[in-house]
């Protein structure tokens, strides 16, 4: 009987370690829910090939926009929890659990939180033919023609929409929500004129504001970007209250064994301290930061809580 049991325990070891051996057996498919373009389809593709170097195995970004990033969200949550299906997404994945009435998946309950791969803030850009040349400008402007002026987001629910929901509600405006499908078709309707501005990711809008086409108004971190030493933070621009910093995560199917996980996380994490890909994510406007699932499941959780209230306060729906 001894002799059985310690077979078993070897038996069982040996499994253990040849599946922490066999990931990755096969390419990754790391899930973006929105189009090509936005600021997370710019930080995927800086990281895929940063996970292909370090797990040995090929990363595919897949882009899968549409229906608030939830079509990507379920994509991944009902995917084999095997580690070779990832999301990398924002907020969008917890501030849809209070915005959706019916959602087929549960942020908390489907996801196992691997490691926040970078952040920045948002920034309110305006079409360079607005006339307005400041944040005051512009709500002078939206309070002398309400429902007047309209703004573009990548798609109801993102940080770019509830975003300027708290600016209207700090600056008691109206102006109408047009989301697109993407922070990219957000931003080429904002230059067509579609629309007359937007908040958006500094990855996504720095070459259009260095070139003319947009105008940054303000940033919402809590200090001014050193990619864009000159535009002022909402606060400084006589806004309180609208203190919104972008994260980019990576999360797999809630099931996913610990050990692959871990062996994600750490590459996401050594990912951020590689001198190539941390120069070019500070260039695109993005702090790398690298955390463990521990801590990017806190960060979850608090963020929930925290944009629960803000849609709640400012009646924002997708229904």
């Amino acid at each position: 009987m001894q002799r059985f049991i310690v077979c078993l325990f070897l038996a069982v070891f040996a499994g253990a370690e040849a599946h922490a051996q066999a990931f990755p057996s096969r390419p990754l498919r790391l899930v973006v829910g929105f189009a090509p373009g936005g600021g997370v389809d710019i930080n995927a593709r800086l990281l895929a090939p940063r996970l292909a170097e370090y797990l040995g195995q090929q990363v595919v970004v897949e882009n899968k926009p549409g229906a608030g990033t939830n079509i990507a969200n379920e994509l991944v949550a009902r995917s084999p929890a095997d580690g070779h299906t990832l999301l990398i997404n924002t907020a969008a994945v917890v501030i849809n659990m209070s915005l959706y009435r019916k959602l087929p998946f549960d942020t908390l309950r489907d996801f196992a939180p691997v490691s926040v791969f970078s952040e920045s803030p948002n920034v309110l850009v305006v079409n360079a033919k607005l006339p307005v040349s400041s944040l005051k400008d512009l709500i002078e402007l939206a309070r002398q023609s309400p429902g007047k002026l309209n703004f573009s987001s990548a798609g109801v629910g993102t940080t770019q929409h509830l975003s300027a929901e708290l600016l209207k509600l700090r600056t008691k405006t109206f102006i109408v929500h047009i989301p697109y499908k993407g922070s990219a078709p957000s931003l080429t309707g904002l230059i067509a004129g579609e629309v007359d501005l937007s908040f958006a990711n500094i990855p996504a809008i720095q070459a259009y504001v260095k070139s003319g086409r947009l105008r940054a108004l303000a940033t919402t971190g809590s200090k001014r970007d050193p990619q864009l030493p000159e535009v002022p933070t909402m606060k400084e621009a006589g806004v309180e209250g609208l203190d919104v910093t972008v994260w980019y995560g990576v999360l797999a199917p809630a099931a996913t064994p610990r050990d692959i996980v871990q062996t994600i996380a750490a590459a996401v994490t050594r990912a951020t301290r590689d001198p190539d890909t941390r120069r070019r994510m500070l260039e695109q406007g993005a702090d790398p930061i690298g955390s463990t699932p521990e801590e990017f499941g806190k960060l979850l959780r608090e963020e929930m809580t925290r944009w629960a209230e803000v849609v709640k306060v400012s009646g924002a729906s997708a229904d």
